[in-house]
């Protein structure tokens, strides 16, 4: 477990379960509190919307059909760093948010340590 990411909350907006799943065990391996996961937009609005602190997150880009950036938009008028999570890599995002931090899926444990280290501006200990 690393310190820098002790008590953290990651927000997780996934629709596959398994996936979800996975990312809750990593984060909870780097010693991060998931948040949700959320299975739709709308539930990811919603978590956006409550007082909680969120510390990141992580967002599949296609959740239950629909496009994730509403709760990207939030996000980021919250000031939270987030990430895409997406089989299509940056690649596949629009240009409005090509340069956001991007997780090509599948990914690793690694993948997923530095993706959030590199969006929380957490340098490497």
């Amino acid at each position: 477990m690393s310190q820098a990411f002790a008590g953290r909350r990651v927000l997780v907006v996934e629709d596959e379960s398994l996936v979800a799943m996975l990312l809750e065990t990593i984060l909870e391996d780097m010693g991060c509190t998931p948040v949700g996961p959320a299975s739709t937009v709308d539930e990811g609005l919603q978590l956006v919307a409550e007082d909680a602190p969120i510390d990141a997150a992580l967002l599949d880009v296609n959740v239950a059909g629909r496009q994730i950036f509403p709760v990207a938009e939030a996000l980021k008028a919250r000031g939270v760093p987030f990430i895409f999570s997406t089989g299509y890599g940056e690649g596949g995002l629009p240009d409005e948010w090509r340069g956001q931090p991007t997780l090509q899926k599948p990914f690793t444990e690694a993948a997923v340590r530095e993706a959030l280290m590199k969006a929380m501006g957490i340098v490497n200990v």
